[in-house]
């Protein structure tokens, strides 16, 4: 009898040391957890796994998208490509990631990329997550709507139906601002153009600069409100507290700053869709506003 208490009181400690040690190695892997998605990938680490992972649209042009050939493409991946070539020494040693809007904090987060920059408008709400270089580019919202319906004030709006990108600036915005417009939501950029051609919603509340490039190419739409709301800007953004490759990236955009080079992707991936009047309205080189 004493021999089976002995037995189980040995049990017993023995589970209690083991609970503990479990214990432990939780708290330990959670620290690690809360570490890994609070801070990116170091400079030294990106060099060491030899590519940069970016993250980028596969479905805005002209900005990011895949070409027919199943190459990246656009502005954003211009400048992509330039990052990779100063920091790595080749511009073929970016790994382009594909995003969608609603799933860029997420990425930086998980690590999953070093670097956004599918067209991220810089925001307040986004900062508290994010770290944001300086900007490149700057824009406003726009709504775009059939031409034989044209929506040209916000109170047109009201009683029918807007579409927007889950996790733009344009669901924020209406979101605050005119909470009593309906929006209808989806998760990719060519959802909200086939729901508009359906005619699922009365107009599309999106960045001014893509909604002007999607009109040309479908006449049968106009912009007919080409700014909403104030100026924004578009940066690259970095996991929040990434200080080290945030400021790589400041320096970089600085040092472009001196050839011009915004001015130059622009000339390469955008002119032949805005023309030369509207670059000095869209490009921020050096990363400085004027």
């Amino acid at each position: 009898m004493k021999s089976v208490k002995k037995i189980l009181a040995t049990l017993v400690v023995g589970s209690l040391l083991l609970v503990g040690l479990v214990g432990c190695g939780n708290s330990g892997e959670s620290k690690n957890n809360v570490s890994k998605s609070t801070t990116g990938n170091s400079i030294e680490e990106i060099k060491k796994r030899g590519v940069i992972k970016i993250g980028v649209f596969a479905d805005k042009p002209p900005f990011g998208y895949v070409d027919s050939n199943g190459k990246n493409q656009g502005y954003d991946v211009y400048i992509a490509k330039r990052f990779a070539k100063d920091l790595l020494g080749d511009e073929s040693k970016v790994q382009f990631v594909l995003v969608d809007a609603a799933s860029r904090v997420a990425y930086l987060e998980s690590k999953k990329v070093d670097i956004i920059m599918a067209n991220f408008t810089v925001t307040d709400e986004r900062k508290e997550k994010v770290d944001f270089a300086n900007p490149y580019m700057k824009l406003s919202l726009g709504i775009v709507s059939p031409k034989n319906e044209k929506i040209t004030s916000i109170d047109q709006l009201k009683g029918k139906k807007v579409i927007v990108a889950k996790g733009t600036t344009a669901e924020t915005y209406f979101t605050k601002n005119y909470p009593d417009i309906e929006l209808l939501k989806f998760d990719q950029y060519t959802e909200i153009f086939g729901a508009l051609k359906d005619k699922r919603g009365a107009a599309i509340a999106n960045d001014n600069t893509e909604l002007i490039a999607w009109a040309k190419s479908n006449p049968e739409f106009v912009v007919g409100m080409p700014t909403v709301g104030g100026q924004d800007t578009i940066a690259p953004a970095v996991a929040k507290g990434n200080k080290e490759l945030l400021n790589w990236i400041n320096s970089e955009i600085e040092t472009l700053g001196k050839e011009n080079f915004m001015h130059k992707a622009y000339e390469e991936t955008l002119k032949n869709v805005y023309g030369e009047n509207f670059e000095n309205d869209l490009v921020v080189e050096g990363g400085k506003l004027k």
